[in-house]
């Protein structure tokens, strides 16, 4: 039975040498008979079940067998190499050169680039934090109490009981507060989570720029001649802007800064709901309670923070009306910036 399968094989092998024309063709022969997993190697487990008398004659025509194979299988290796490399020769140099396309910075990482220039010039430095975040760090030290309200403000995307995506940059405030000495004036860059529906103005990932300064005698004005001075770098300087009182639970007193809508120049338009006016950022001092929970006496310093959406303000900047396309990376939007 043994000897019928060696000899079939041997049939076989012999059919397909003469197709064998390419290096594609010469692998699927490797693969076919050749390799581990290949029916060469499937005879020798066919030895087990004949006789013992009788295994070193079958042993010999299968070593017989694989040896004549990869003779031939080298000799068609090198008649391929040998027509192949000359090739190389055939090469028109006169033909024009493929041209490599070249990479861009994404719309969004030039939008947060330009923000961090300005910040940095401003003597702010920069930190990062983790973008998984406990509870305590997410929520709780950030004055959002269990089962306050205000955790409704964010629908957040829960990794387990105690873990989530962060919904805010603003937990990296609390790590530097806990970690570092004052004066603290530092910016928070990165992308967070939040379990919403993707829409042509939303995502359930986007990107923020926290601030934080705390020290001795801040005030509410070192907060809006901060907020004034990176508006007029970002935006320009004729624009005008307004503050509106806020609420966020991680501060107090708490607004929102709107500017002049920069591609109507307030004159209304659909972007900004012809309203003249684009919210920018919220910002407020920093909460007694948060400060407290990061082992300062609200008694002795004070800071102010700040926020911003990295992803919107890209739409306005670069009069992108759908969000989703910053994320398809599709070449043909990509490639205008």
């Amino acid at each position: 039975m043994v000897e019928q399968s060696i000899s079939e094989l041997r049939n076989a092998i012999e059919a397909q040498l003469p197709a064998i024309a390419s290096a594609d063709d010469l692998e699927r022969f490797r693969i076919a008979f050749l390799s581990r997993s290949g029916k060469i190697a499937a005879l020798y487990d066919q030895l087990k079940s004949v006789p013992k008398e009788e295994k070193p004659k079958i042993g010999q025509l299968i070593n017989a067998l694989k040896q004549d194979a990869e003779a031939r299988f080298e000799e068609k290796k090198a008649n391929i190499s040998s027509r192949t490399s000359g090739l190389v020769e055939a090469i028109d140099i006169t033909l024009p050169g493929r041209i490599r396309e070249k990479g861009t910075r994404h719309p969004i990482t030039r939008t947060m680039d330009e923000m961090k220039s300005i910040f940095t010039s401003m003597g702010f430095g920069i930190v990062y934090g983790p973008e998984v975040e406990d509870d305590y760090h997410n929520f709780e030290a950030l004055n959002f109490a269990k089962h306050h309200p205000a955790r409704d403000m964010q629908d957040t995307f829960f990794v387990k009981d105690d873990l989530v995506l962060r919904t805010h940059t603003t937990p990296v405030q609390v790590r530097v507060m806990k970690d570092r000495p004052l004066p603290l004036r530092v910016i928070m860059p990165g992308r967070v989570y939040r379990n919403e529906a993707v829409s042509a103005r939303s995502n359930y990932f986007f990107h923020q720029v926290d601030g934080l300064y705390v020290d001795k005698n801040v005030t509410f004005a070192d907060l809006k001649g901060t907020l004034v001075t990176f508006a007029k770098n970002f935006y320009g300087s004729d624009i005008q802007y307004r503050f509106r009182p806020s609420y966020f639970p991680f501060t107090e007193p708490s607004l929102e800064m709107d500017i002049t809508c920069f591609l109507c120049s307030g004159k209304g338009c659909r972007i900004c709901k012809h309203s003249g006016w684009l919210e920018v950022l919220g910002a407020g001092m920093v909460h007694p309670n948060v400060l407290r929970n990061c082992g300062h006496d609200p008694e002795q310093v004070s800071g102010y923070a700040f926020g911003m959406g990295v992803d919107r303000i890209s739409l306005l900047r670069y009069g992108v009306d759908d969000i989703r396309i910053f994320f398809e990376n599709d070449m043909r939007f990509l490639n205008q910036f």
